[in-house]
This record gives C-alpha cells, structure tokens and sequence, in this order.
C-alpha cells in the first residue's frame, strides 16, 4: 500500500531556503520501527508522521534518521502545510497530538503559526574544553530541556564559528544552539545556528524547536515579547516569535518541493 509522501520547505524567505522536511501522511499509526525505516531512506533531519483521529485532530510523530524526537518545529509546520495544500483539510486550526502535548497550528497572512511550549533557560557552568575551544568567555551560558545555549557577542561570530563536532557531541544531550543579537538595522532581534551530531544532525537549517528556547532567552533580554530571528546556516530562514505566558507562537512560511508516494 503507498502512503502520500512530501518533502517541503519550512521557515522560507526565498527559494530553495528554509529546512526541508518529509510529511508522510497515514491513515492510522505505524509501528515505530517501520517509521524509523522511512525516515533513514528519506535522509532528511526530520520526517513527520501524520494520522488521523476520530476527533477530526491528528497524530504526529517526529523522527531523524536515527532517532524519534520529542519536539520539532519545522516538520510540524510542513505537516501542517501538507495538510492544508495537498490532503484538502479545511479546519482553520489543526490540533496535533504529540509526546510534547497537544500543538496547534493556524494560518495567519500567508504563514502557519505553531503554539509550542516556552524551553526556560538555565544557567550552567561553562564545560572548560569549551571554553578552551572558544578562545574567551562567551556573553552567557546555559541550558533548556534538551539544548545548551551559548551566547555570543556579534551576528559575525555566529556566522563564521567552526563547530568541532567531536566536542559538541562529548557536552551535549541533544544539540548545541549558538546564538547573537541582530546586526544593527537587519531588523533581526537574533541569529542562531543549531548543532546536533548526536541525533545525526551536523547543522541544522532551521530548527523550530530551538527557538522555543531563544524566543524567552531574548525576550526576557531584550524586554520584548514580539520577535524576528533569522538561522544563519547555509540555506537560511526568518521565523516570527512572540511570547504569550508559557506558550510561544512560532510563524513561518512554506512551500511543497517534492510530491510522491511511499512503497514500503
């Protein structure tokens, strides 16, 4: 039996931007190890699993090519796009149930907005073979659930850091995000990139999950609950962000590359 298969782009601001990611549209819950098998042929940092429930919401399920994840931002806008443009879902909303609660995502202008939960950020003792690697001591340090923050002091630093994977991977439990303000009249509140060798990810495009963490970061920094943020890796994307309680709003733009069907 073929199962509708996407790959679309998450988080765009031009062609051939943003983060790709594989939709895979079900009509009831595989087994684990079969959407772990689909997720290694699709190759891509992740593939979201969707199916229906009797509720008129949806199940969803996120895997990289080794691994299932908790949280992904960028696959869940995909899901939620390939719904929309490609299976005829007409709700205005649609509620998606996951290991990180229940998401909801909603078109607004031209983009889809995510409702994910605010990551805290902790501050964490500086790991001294980072800080031999940095060369100085970075503007702040710290953590969230999954990921450790560092902050920066210049976009250009952002830009031009060379991760050592070896190092990222020994300090790490999921990924290391790196993180600046925006250059002086970008209109940019933020940069990031985002490193996560152990989950088989060397550099993430764009990683929504991420700036669950960044947006209270730097809205807590900055006094501001409204915030644009670019990923500064080689594909790039723009994200909105704005803060409301324990939630966050992530918003971006998307668009269907490759359409097909699954023989597996």
């Amino acid at each position: 039996m073929p199962f509708p298969l996407y790959l679309v782009d998450a988080f765009i601001d031009q062609p051939f931007s943003g983060n790709p990611a594989g939709v895979c549209l079900l009509p009831e819950e595989q087994a684990a190890q079969w959407m772990q098998q689909v997720a290694m042929e699709m190759n891509q940092a992740e593939t979201a699993f969707v199916w229906p429930k009797a509720d008129g919401s949806y199940g969803l399920r996120w895997f990289t090519p080794q691994v299932e994840v908790d949280l992904c931002g960028h696959a869940t806008l995909a899901a939620a796009h390939a719904l929309w443009q490609e299976a005829n879902e007409q709700g205005s909303i649609i509620h998606f149930h996951t290991r990180s609660g229940v998401l909801s995502a909603k078109r607004i202008e031209g983009e889809i907005q995510l409702d994910f939960p605010c990551d805290q950020p902790k501050t964490r003792e500086l790991p001294p073979e980072l800080l031999t690697y940095l060369g100085k001591p970075p503007v702040w340090f710290g953590r969230g659930r999954d990921d450790l923050l560092l902050v920066l002091e210049s976009a250009a630093e952002v830009e031009n850091f060379i991760p050592d994977l070896q190092l990222i991977n020994a300090i790490t439990e999921r990924g290391l995000i790196i993180t600046a303000p925006g250059d002086t009249g970008s209109g940019l509140d933020m940069v990031s990139r985002f490193f996560a060798p152990k989950v088989g990810i060397v550099e993430d495009p764009v990683t929504g999950s991420a700036h669950c963490l960044l947006a209270v970061y730097w809205g807590y920094r900055l006094g501001k609950k409204l915030l644009r943020a670019r990923q500064a890796s080689s594909r790039g994307g723009l994200l909105t962000l704005e803060l409301q309680g324990e939630r966050v709003l992530l918003s971006g733009k998307t668009k269907t590359m490759l359409k097909g069907d699954f023989y597996g």
